[in-house]
């Protein structure tokens, strides 16, 4: 959102900008906290006054916040409603750090709903924490702020009672435990007297001239006795955070009057910081054909098929970036508690029993502190639990990330199944999302409501989202398993295999081919493996692989592999006649063998840089679908109910030149150097301007610029991301390594798929993502899994006997490291093959021809792919030419002229692409 700034200061802006960059915000979190500073300056400083005249700051403040109608209590209070997953408690640490920052505020009090999220809160503030708030402030990094909660204050709050100065101090409290302690009139323990003090430490608090409130969730307790024992604590004022800005009432919800900043869960789905929801059912599935118990068990089937392939895949995703590894786990909505009990006895008796004793059942017949406590506990990877049965909808303080599959059994309409179903399963394992579909899906087994919750999804008025998903019947099912690859050396000289996780747990694929076979010499080979891995990053000593194998490098190994073993180790080698030279001299032979060298290059602008926008035409769909909006205002009399027209209401704002409205919603985003690219952003504006004009009356575009101009300032600035450029007048390419060995690979196939001979002709060519294929003579690894037919012929073609190909691989993720441009963001790009002949190593991308424009030119992600591939190659063959080592080349080779007949001599010569 666009936001008014003017009031703020520079030094207000750049402490802003600080807390943003040091605490990595997101847009939402960046806007409140802009807001919040707003809120200050617009006030002149009164929202920070204790004896500021709350009506007269509630109308200031109206005029800035258009939802503020009304504080709601005593003292100034201002509601930032950020849907779930996006970061409020982080939100909260970069409020105390800006108040502090700027204005001195060193006082916090803290609310918690209940006691998990209290000891959340408490654990969040605590330096020692993964998830402390305050990590990169660098005025919390020798003074962290004093935190003090509702269990320690009579001993730690007392240090500081009559201390005005010295460190942030944030009270973190319990308002349940409040909210009990008052129960019957009694005051609640903190405003009672402490007689070593002479004052409660209600009292102390309630007098601070500085104390801010945060009430975090405060949507579960705005009506609590609690709440009203605390007004009289009397705060500066009050920030309140919530994902559900209303309360519940037997009229329906009451939405807050204090809102701010609104960012609802939609908006979370579609900036893609939460998961994506998808409804699930089976193909061609017919509700009606099946009783209800029926119905339920196949539901309870499905959603356990669903939750192990979403394991299989989230298994490849950790090892193939490495990443940290995630279980997913599946939630079962029961009926009752009865009907929890006979789930979890029929769930562990399915499948072989494979999920006895990892499946727990967690309801009213707990306390909710213990069920959410049970339910954090399920995050933890080497905790068993795979199935959740839960009776009551899910609350607050479950913040775990690994929910995947949600199969509701409950009687409920559609409505409140998509609520209820989505609940807390949408937050991101890895903080954001990756690209890759089960990773980034929140699966519903919905199938007898699988067309009402489509239906109701499919509402103009339901601003949620959800996509749909189709499962195979049971019967024709491929189950699928994750298979981890290393490298021929790595088989070799460790002895591993090529292992697969599925359902059934891990298994050997096949067998490793090792090179040694006994302990002792397995600990040297690997030592020395280790050591030589060393040498990737020191281009001094080993400029490419082929340095390994001079005597003076191999000197320097079996000495620094000597150093490594322990002396007990040396004198056991002795005497089983381990010869760690010997050993060492076949590792770096195997070593150069089984390596093409693969320098990293890093490309650094130098001198000048230069950064703009290229000129481009708008893609105006968009706009030319924008109309007017009806601001005419209608006075009814309540006597007569007769209706009166007082004129036809706009927002006043006239500007002489129309692209005005849109140049001013487009200097408020920071990132456009608005004096630099003056001219091309009047230029898009006009291109909007005369959209509108070629569709509408003048009136029409008038209406249009006032009431949507931030809309289309929006579109712009989308748009100008991917005509952005940065050019420099030259740029330094530093080698950081010669060569690099081989990382391992990481596969999802079918499950119990055996290993394919290459040569084998797939007459299914739809299920070759499934398969691995094996056989090779000269591939690096032991297989190898193509992601279409085209690239199996062409590793045909690379295993021909008469071809000069000497070894070659396909690129694991994160090989190269290479990236391309894709409208403004930067993926990885990682080639189909690499190969290795006489005279030179080939990068190989094979590309179906439907990725060709009319003309037969490639499209532009083909493009730019080729592009950072020729770039690469360039750099390499510099760098190689200098070391001995081989030129490469890039080509890309349309699919249709992959034939076993064409030679590799052939596709050098003519796919070839240069700079």
């Amino acid at each position: 959102m666009t936001m008014d700034l003017s009031s703020l200061k520079p030094d207000q802006l750049r402490a802003i900008n600080n807390v943003i960059g040091r605490l990595s915000l997101r847009q939402p979190q960046q806007d409140s906290l802009r807001a919040l500073a707003v809120a200050i300056s617009a006030s002149e400083h009164k929202l920070l006054n204790p004896k500021r005249d709350v009506p007269e700051l509630l109308e200031t403040l109206k005029a800035q916040f258009p939802k503020l109608s009304d504080f709601e209590r005593d003292f100034p209070s201002l509601c930032f409603a950020l849907a779930t997953g996006v970061g409020k408690t982080r939100l909260m640490g970069a409020i105390i750090t800006y108040l502090y920052q700027v204005h001195g505020i060193r006082n916090y009090f803290v609310l918690a709903p209940n006691l998990t999220i209290y000891e959340k809160l408490i654990s969040d503030f605590s330096p020692a924490s993964s998830k402390y708030v305050f990590k990169g402030i660098t005025d919390f990094v020798l003074a962290p702020p004093e935190v003090i909660t509702g269990d320690n204050y009579e001993s730690r709050g007392a240090q500081f009672m009559g201390d005005m100065f010295g460190s942030v101090r944030i009270n973190v409290f319990n308002i349940a435990k409040i909210n009990t302690e008052v129960r019957g009139g009694k005051a609640p323990r903190i405003k009672r007297l402490a007689e070593t003090l002479g004052e409660s430490y209600f009292e102390y608090l309630s007098n601070l001239p500085d104390l801010v409130l945060l009430m975090d969730e405060s949507h579960r307790y705005r009506a609590s006795a609690g709440i009203k024992a605390l007004n009289d604590l009397n705060p500066t004022f009050a920030v309140e955070l919530t994902a559900t800005p209303f309360t519940e009432s037997s009229r329906g919800p009451v939405h807050f009057k204090n809102v701010v900043i609104d960012y609802p869960l939609a908006c979370a789905m579609d900036d893609g910081f939460v998961k994506e929801p998808a409804v699930v059912t089976q193909r061609n599935f017919d509700a009606s054909q099946y009783d209800k118990d029926e119905l339920e068990t196949i539901k309870l089937m499905d959603g356990i098929r669903l939750h192990e392939q979403t394991k299989v895949d989230l298994t490849t995703y950790a090892h193939e970036n490495d990443a940290k590894l995630v279980k997913p786990f599946m939630l079962v909505i029961a009926r009752d508690t009865t009907h929890a009990a006979e789930l979890l006895s029929k769930l562990e008796s399915v499948f072989e029993g494979r999920y006895r004793g990892k499946v727990i059942q967690v309801d009213s017949s707990k306390k909710e502190e213990e069920t959410i406590q049970a339910l954090l506990n399920v995050e933890h990877v080497d905790e068993p639990t795979e199935i959740v049965i839960h009776v009551n909808m899910l609350k607050e303080g479950w913040d775990v990330t690994n929910l995947y599959t949600i199969v509701p059994l409950r009687a409920a309409n559609a409505r409140t199944l998509i609520e209820q179903s989505i609940g807390r399963g949408l937050r991101l394992p890895y903080g954001k999302r990756t690209g890759v579909e089960a990773v980034d899906t929140l699966s519903i087994v919905a199938h007898d409501k699988f067309q009402e919750i489509v239906d109701e999804a499919n509402d103009p008025n339901n601003p949620l989202r959800l996509k749909t998903r189709v499962l195979d019947r049971p019967e024709d099912d491929v189950s699928k398993q994750s298979v981890q690859v290393k490298s021929n050396l790595e088989q070799q000289l460790t002895g591993s295999g090529v292992t697969a996780t599925g359902a059934g747990g891990n298994r050997e694929v096949q067998e490793p081919k090792a090179t040694y076979t006994t302990p002792n010499q397995q600990t040297v080979a690997r030592a020395a493996l280790d050591v030589i891995k060393q040498y990737q990053t020191r281009p001094t000593d080993a400029p490419t692989s082929k340095a390994l194998v001079t005597s003076e490098v191999k000197a320097q190994i079996t000495e620094q592999v000597k150093a490594q073993l322990t002396q007990e180790q040396r004198e056991l080698f002795t005497e089983e006649s381990v010869d760690i030279t010997a050993i060492v001299e076949q590792v770096t032979q195997l070593t150069v063998d089984n390596t093409i060298d693969i320098p990293r290059i890093i490309v650094s602008p130098s001198g000048e840089v230069r950064t703009g926008y290229h000129p481009f035409d708008l893609d105006i769909a968009a706009i030319k679908g924008l109309k007017p909006i009806d601001r005419t205002l209608i006075q009814q009399s309540l006597q007569d109910n007769h209706q009166t027209i007082r004129g036809e209401g706009d927002s006043g704002n006239y500007e002489p030149v129309k692209q005005n409205y849109i140049l001013k919603k487009l200097f408020d985003y920071d990132d456009i150097p608005y004096d630099e690219q003056a001219e091309l952003l009047f230029d898009l504006a006009t291109q909007a301007v005369n959209t509108l004009a070629a569709e509408n009356d003048d009136d029409v575009v008038e209406n249009i610029l006032q009431n949507q101009s931030d809309a289309i300032a929006k579109l712009i600035h989308a748009q100008l991301n991917n005509h952005f450029f940065e050019e420099a007048t030259e740029y330094v390419v530093d080698v950081r390594s010669g060569f690099s060995t081989l990382r391992d690979c990481a596969y999802t196939i079918a499950q119990d798929q055996p290993v394919q001979s290459y040569r084998d002709t797939v007459r299914d060519v739809s299920r070759i993502k499934q398969m691995l294929f094996g056989g090779f003579s000269r591939c690096l690894y032991p297989v190898q899994k193509f992601d279409s037919d085209t690239e199996r012929r062409f590793a045909v073609i690379l295993e021909h006997k008469h071809e000069k190909c000497e070894k070659w691989f396909k690129p694991a993720k994160g090989q190269f490291k290479m990236y391309y441009k894709r409208g403004s963001e930067h993926p990885e790009y990682v080639p189909d093959f690499v190969a290795e002949t006489a005279d030179y190593v080939l990068m190989i991308e094979t590309k179906s021809t439907q990725h060709q424009n009319k003309d037969g030119s490639w499209n532009e992600e083909v493009t730019e792919k080729a592009r950072s591939g020729v770039k690469w190659c360039s750099h390499a063959s510099e760098y190689l030419a200098q070391h001995g080592g081989k030129p490469w080349k890039y080509l890309l080779i349309p699919h249709d002229a992959v034939k076993e007949t064409n030679s590799l001599a052939y596709f050098t010569q003519q796919f070839a692409k240069a700079e």
